[in-house]
């Protein structure tokens, strides 16, 4: 090894493979081995049986669509709200002076600590899930897009208006498409904070959900189902990202080149 020094695709698949064998080898000496008790971490097999449970005969599957629809759609209405806003900050200096001081106080605020209000205003439907999301994402969206356009090179500004570019057309055609695979980016990490959201707003007066099914197993002592839970998160979270990344290496190729 050496720094920065990249890695193969096979390379970097075997290292991550090798990781989680590990990590798995480790977890079973803990459990089979009796260094932790049954009570308090499951071991991997006792995980197993209680997953194929809960998808055989608990109906996990809904819940699990249930939480991917609350992610997907808090998430999205967020983009479409944060992303314009973002863009506008960047490009624009008054803009970004009226709205940053309110923006960079509200990112500091916990998504969770608006569940009491939020139950009080919109319910325990799902419109009280979807405005966690929402509140959790879209103030952290709006100013890294914004710092993301702000930077954008001056020199390339400078040539769009020398060869008779308007205010809209260096928006259109400068900021945007400079700016545009770095707020790609940005929404895929912001994503995976939405995931931290939704399990929080459903641990709290929910009735579905994955969230829900951690809190019931949480008061029978069911640690398998719980880890069950965890893991089927991890891995959802890991697929949308891989589909992210895919995504956007087709959409911005100049990003490669």
């Amino acid at each position: 090894m050496r720094p920065l020094e990249p890695t193969t695709s096979k390379q970097r698949v075997a290292h991550g493979l090798a990781f989680f064998v590990l990590f798995v080898a480790l977890w079973s000496w803990a459990t089979f081995g009796g260094h932790v008790s049954k009570t308090f971490l499951a071991n991997p097999l006792t995980m197993v049986q209680e997953g194929y449970e809960l998808l055989a005969k608990q109906g996990f599957l809904f819940d699990i669509g249930i939480t991917i629809w609350r992610v997907i759609g808090g998430f999205v209405l967020a983009a479409v709200i944060a992303v314009p806003l973002g863009v506008l900050m960047g490009a624009y200096k008054p803009i970004e002076a009226f709205l940053e001081p309110f923006v960079s106080f509200a990112r500091y605020l916990p998504a969770s600590a608006f569940i009491p209000l939020l139950i009080l205003w919109a319910g325990i439907g799902e419109l009280q899930k979807l405005l966690v999301i929402f509140i959790g994402a879209v103030f952290q969206i709006i100013l890294m897009v914004a710092v993301t356009v702000g930077a954008t090179r001056r020199d390339l500004v400078e040539a769009a208006y020398t060869l008779g570019a308007r205010d809209r057309g260096i928006i259109r055609r400068v900021l945007l498409p400079s700016a545009a695979p770095e707020i790609a980016e940005i929404l895929r990490l912001v994503l995976g904070w939405a995931w931290t959201y939704v399990i929080v707003a459903e641990l709290i007066g929910s009735s579905s959900g994955i969230g829900h099914m951690i809190t019931d197993s949480q008061a029978l002592l069911n640690t398998g189902q719980i880890i069950f839970g965890i893991i089927v998160i991890g891995l959802i979270g890991l697929i949308s990202d891989f589909l992210f990344k895919a995504f956007n290496a087709w959409l911005f190729p100049w990003k490669l080149a």
